[in-house]
């Protein structure tokens, strides 16, 4: 049997998942957080140089993903100073980090796709 199916749930924190695929998928997925991870996996950065690059992402929602991202622990908040305005800068986590594979095999094979199916625009 596989792992996933040993028990009848998983559980992480306070929060129970039918499958350790629907528990990985409540840390990585929907729109923007893997997308958030991809452009944090060369290292930190602050919240404008995120914002510019993912221009199609709201304000509101780039905040709201970063807050969940910081809150399961894949991503860190450092601020710098103490009065406004202060530097702050999102960078992967050692638990984020171990994401990074998966990163890599979701990166290539969008590219995969662009290559057979639309086209790298610059």
């Amino acid at each position: 049997m596989k792992k996933e199916c040993i028990g009848s749930h998983v559980k992480m924190g306070d929060k129970k998942y039918p499958c350790s695929v629907s528990l990985a998928m409540d840390l990585v997925g929907g729109k923007w957080k893997a997308v958030l991870l991809y452009h944090l996996k060369s290292g930190g950065k602050r919240y404008s140089e995120l914002r510019k690059e993912l221009f199609s992402v709201t304000e509101m929602t780039l905040s709201l993903q970063l807050r969940q991202l910081e809150k399961d622990g894949l991503v860190s908040r450092q601020v710098f100073g103490n009065k406004p305005p202060v530097k702050v800068v999102y960078s992967l986590t050692d638990f984020g980090r171990t994401c990074i594979p998966l990163l890599e095999a979701i990166t290539s094979w969008g590219n995969r796709i662009v290559e057979e199916q639309g086209e790298f625009v610059e």
